[in-house]
């Protein structure tokens, strides 16, 4: 059997090390053959392929980014893009195909399958952890493990010039990142995208830490919001139609914070730093068992279908399932780490 490999989307730790486990229990388990399309859905898309083999996986595991490139091609774009897919599977002899990727990603590897017959298996990679139907995504431990590094190091510098200061990590509709690395971090505030915060109430609590003889740290996601009737945020359009990219809210926070406390506030944004670098050991052995996993169900041809994480489990379910509304922060979660708040 001859499979086809792509990685789509924004890139994260942790996809070369599903790569690996692809190809190695693919060639010496299953006897498969493999071809690695270039950058996301613009590979079959185009035919655009690299030489995908165990040498070419060989000492993958810690790197970072995607040896395959990426990208956020949607050939359902196109009129012609399913057809066009069909054929270039056609003609290198490819019988099933692994998707790894987000929401975007994943959502037209569920569309193809369901309403073109694509033989498609998908893998869930976001740092924002956000996918339904998976408790966990490859790239979320690393970017996490970013975040609470650099809280751990402005701890200090923080408390040497008694200033505030705001961290912004990535988030998009999902506040697991601020959540996870907020609270690991000891962060005073975390803002995130489900619940719009109230300014007052966020400088009620940096004006509180100050008076215990701290100096805060406010978490906030870049997708967090102001309440209805606090100033818009900036959101500047991103290179494809209905794509927004997020920025501001970091440095509009401190501003408000600076101008309501009279305390001197500092921003970092964290970025794309969330997204480099070699993966976490929590990553490298989610990323390996899915690998594991998602070449099973092309060899027994369960197409149509996503690995996933279950408790402890990986199991197969619906790709529909990750085309879903985002799996987002529950409330009940958020109330509980209030208590850290302030």
């Amino acid at each position: 059997m001859r499979v086809g490999v792509l990685t789509g989307g924004r890139d994260c730790p942790g996809l070369n090390a599903v790569v690996r486990a692809v190809v190695r229990k693919g060639v010496q388990v299953h006897g498969h053959e493999f071809v690695g399309f270039r950058d996301g859905w613009r590979g079959p898309l185009e035919g655009e392929t690299v030489p995908l083999d165990i040498r070419a996986v060989r000492g993958t595991l810690p790197r970072g980014g995607t040896i395959l490139g990426s990208s956020r091609t949607d050939p359902l774009a196109r009129e012609d893009g399913p057809r066009r897919i069909h054929d270039t599977l056609a003609e290198l002899g490819v019988e099933g195909l692994i998707a790894i990727g987000g929401r975007d990603t994943l959502g037209t590897a569920a569309r193809l399958a369901d309403e073109h017959g694509v033989p498609v298996v998908g893998v869930p990679k976001t740092i924002d952890n956000d996918l339904p139907g998976t408790d966990r995504t490859v790239g979320f431990d690393t970017a996490v493990g970013v975040a609470v590094e650099a809280i751990d190091r402005l701890h200090t510098t923080a408390e040497s010039h008694k200033r505030v200061l705001v961290v912004e990590v990535m988030g998009g509709e999902a506040g697991w990142i601020a959540v996870h690395s907020g609270l690991a971090g000891g962060a005073n505030v975390i803002l995130v995208p489900e619940q719009p915060f109230d300014v007052d109430r966020v400088c009620g609590w940096v004006t509180s830490r100050f008076q215990a003889t701290y100096s805060p740290i406010v978490v906030v996601a870049d997708g967090a919001v102001p309440k209805e009737g606090e100033a818009a945020l900036g959101r500047t359009p991103a290179g494809t139609p209905g794509q927004v990219r997020l920025s501001g809210v970091g440095e509009w926070l401190a501003r408000e914070i600076e101008h309501r406390t009279g305390k001197e506030a500092r921003t970092t944004v964290l970025g794309h730093l969330q997204r480099g670098g070699s993966p976490s050991p929590a990553d490298r052995w989610l990323a390996t068992r899915f690998g594991l996993h998602a070449i099973d169900a092309v060899h027994e041809r369960d197409f149509g279908t996503m690995v996933a994480l279950r408790g402890t489990d990986v199991v197969r379910v619906p790709l529909r399932e990750a085309t879903g509304r985002p799996r987002t922060v529950d409330p009940a979660l958020y109330e509980e780490i209030g208590v850290f708040f302030g």
